[in-house]
């Protein structure tokens, strides 16, 4: 079998079920929403058109069925296929879902292709039970150094199913960019979208230039809630990114009045970390608080994530009105400050029914409460957070940052950031870290590859930084732990590479 990610568990068995025009698909009232998704998936490579029908007794049939009873949680799914007939069972929809994903590639990788193509529409009998390890499972992309269009977003979505991740991390605000329409702040997008260039080369070259090319892009709150329900029919939660107190310009360029100095600045064209960031004031905590309403309207998902990371303290060192605040507040620094910003925001969120998550740097000065840490400086922050009884997203950029290089040979690569992570490191991440206790590691949630974009300017560049690497850290997030093994899983990503280029999307060769 050539399954990617690799289930828990799967036993052969003998003979093969074909699957013809003549075959159907069995579902009751509450399988109806998969069985046409399957048949949707089915249809473009074969020309099939299966029909989906209540009762299914001599035809070949596709069963779907949903059973309070199983055993393998709410993701997990049963899938067996003999020759009379296969059989998706699942405790929940997502579970369906995923046994549909397994089913798919149990059939040739041309059943990918948009398409009708000629193929042996055939399946190994099988009986698969199936759970993933991790219940965070994701990818995180960054828009607003480079706006990705709609299209792009959808395909990556699609591919996220596949591989049966169920999170897309959305960053959507940062010095160079803010791309979420606010109605409340239309400067947000009307000024705060848009940059006059870009930084040609690398950052750390000394004699680097700006392109001068207008860049920029946003999307409307329809489109952003048409990218939630797109996610949501693929059991894909979307968590959105605004930045704050740092990675601010963009914002601060729009309101001057968020800022510290009062100086007018422009949407940042160079990379790195900024100094600009917003004040502390009480007004600018209540305007990003009404930003935040009006992305709870649009993101249903359970965390908001806010950033808190690289926040430079300069201006507010520098700042008698940073200062005085610090004062009234009776805090002891500047960290202190950013701590008391962020609880601010997680006792928003919190009552509104929703959890704060942010970038480790919000461990400095004191975790908020109720706050979720996602730690990317190495796996220190989370181990903290961790050992504080807070959820942990370990996401290292040592092995999960997919702007790093593939390779050591760096001039044979497109320019990236720096690092390097090629595939069998990412292969072999662990993210559950040997110092936390048994009781400790049950708030490690999961892992996600991040793709930042300051290098990145394309879909087609993202696609190649992406793939295969996110092949590999779909299966360390599914499959249980003692069951990797990198030999047998590049032999089966190769037939998965087969099925990515069917769905045209783009991957770097593997060496």
């Amino acid at each position: 079998m050539t399954l990617l990610p690799l289930p828990a568990d799967l036993q052969p068995l003998s003979g093969t079920f074909i699957l013809s025009p003549d075959s159907v698909i069995q579902a009751g009232p509450d399988t109806q929403q998969t069985a046409g998704q399957l048949a949707d998936f089915l249809r473009p490579a074969t020309g099939f058109a299966l029909p989906v029908v209540e009762r299914a007794d001599k035809t070949p049939a596709i069963h779907l069925e949903l059973s309070a009873d199983l055993t393998t949680g709410p993701e997990g799914y049963e899938l067996e296929v003999l020759p009379g007939g296969v059989t998706l069972r699942a405790a929940a929809p997502a579970g369906l879902f995923y046994a549909a994903q397994t089913l798919r590639q149990l059939l040739p990788p041309a059943i990918f292709s948009p398409q009708v193509t000629q193929a042996d529409w055939s399946m190994d009998a099988v009986l698969i039970s199936d759970q993933p390890r991790f219940g965070w499972r994701g990818q995180h992309l960054d828009c607003a150094r480079h706006f990705m269009p709609l299209p792009f977003i959808y395909k990556l979505l699609d591919v996220m199913a596949l591989h049966k991740l169920n999170t897309f991390h959305w960053h959507l605000t940062d010095d160079q960019g803010w791309r979420l329409e606010i109605e409340r702040y239309p400067r947000l997008t009307e000024v705060g979208a848009w940059r006059k260039g870009t930084r040609k080369g690398h950052e750390r070259d000394p004699n680097g230039q700006f392109d001068n090319v207008r860049h920029g892009g946003f999307y409307t709150q329809a489109e952003a809630r048409a990218v939630v329900a797109y996610a949501a029919e693929r059991h894909i939660r979307v968590i959105p990114e605004i930045e704050m107190p740092g990675h601010a310009q963009a914002a601060i360029a729009a309101y001057p009045q968020l800022g510290n100095t009062g100086e007018a600045l422009e949407v940042a064209q160079q990379w790195g970390v900024i100094e600009h960031v917003f004040n502390a004031e009480e007004s600018t905590i209540t305007f990003l608080q009404n930003v935040l309403e009006e992305v709870l309207d649009i993101f249903p998902s359970p965390y908001i994530h806010v950033g808190g990371d690289e926040c430079p303290k300069t201006e507010w060192r520098e700042s008698a009105a940073a200062q005085a605040r610090i004062a009234a507040l009776n805090l002891p620094d500047e960290n202190a400050l950013q701590s008391y910003f962020i609880a601010r925001m997680d006792t928003f969120l919190q009552e509104r029914g929703r959890h704060l998550i942010g970038w480790d740097e919000i461990l400095e000065g004191g975790l908020a409460p109720h706050a979720a840490v996602m730690s990317w400086q190495g796996e220190e922050g989370g181990i903290a957070a961790a050992r504080q009884g807070h959820d942990v997203v370990m996401v290292p950029q040592t092995h999960v940052y997919f702007d790093y290089y593939q390779s050591e040979d760096q001039a044979s690569e497109p320019l990236a950031i720096g690092g390097y992570t090629p595939l069998e490191k990412v292969y072999a991440y662990e993210p559950i870290p040997a110092e936390l206790t048994p009781e400790e590691a049950k708030h490690v949630l999961g892992s996600q590859g991040q793709l930042w974009t300051e290098y990145i300017a394309t879909p087609e560049h993202a696609e190649y930084m992406l793939f295969p690497r996110l092949c590999a850290l779909s299966e360390v997030l599914w499959t249980p732990a003692n069951q990797k093994d990198y030999a047998d899983f590049r032999q089966r990503l190769t037939p998965q590479l087969e099925r990515l280029q069917a769905l045209g999307v783009g991957f770097r060769g593997v060496d």
